[in-house]
């Protein structure tokens, strides 16, 4: 009776185990502080046309520390969208991205080494299901 009653408990302990295992969450993140002053820009280049919008200079995690990202003239990534700038909190950065009625657009930063001022304009995202003009 007494043996029966032990692997009672061991298998209720399993269950109770394997339940929160289920349920559980692991979170992990890495912390860099916030980023250096921002650079200041003595002259703002000519803007090349009507429809574009200066995006300021701003510094954004890359790895485990800062990288610069120089200020730029781009349309927007749909007409009407406006950029929201990047910004930390003192806890967290949050990335800069387009905002507007169809909804959020992130600056990607791979589209940096592209030539010209349509670095987000036209653009389609994974999973982003607007469409662009």
């Amino acid at each position: 009776m007494k043996r029966n009653q032990t692997v009672k408990t061991k298998l209720l302990a399993l269950m109770l185990l394997a339940t929160g295992a289920v349920f559980a969450q692991v979170s992990l993140g890495i912390r860099i502080g916030r980023p250096p002053q921002a650079r200041v820009m003595r002259i703002q280049p000519q803007s090349p046309g009507p429809d574009y919008l200066w995006i300021g200079g701003y510094w954004y995690p890359n790895g485990n520390h800062y990288r610069w990202h120089d200020g730029y003239w781009s349309r927007p990534a749909y007409p009407g969208a406006h950029w929201v700038e990047s910004r930390h909190d003192g806890e967290r950065y949050y990335q800069g991205y387009w905002e507007g009625d169809r909804g959020r657009f992130d600056h990607d930063h791979r589209w940096d080494r592209q030539r010209g001022h349509n670095r987000d304009y036209n653009r389609k995202h994974d999973g982003d299901d607007h469409d662009r003009r």
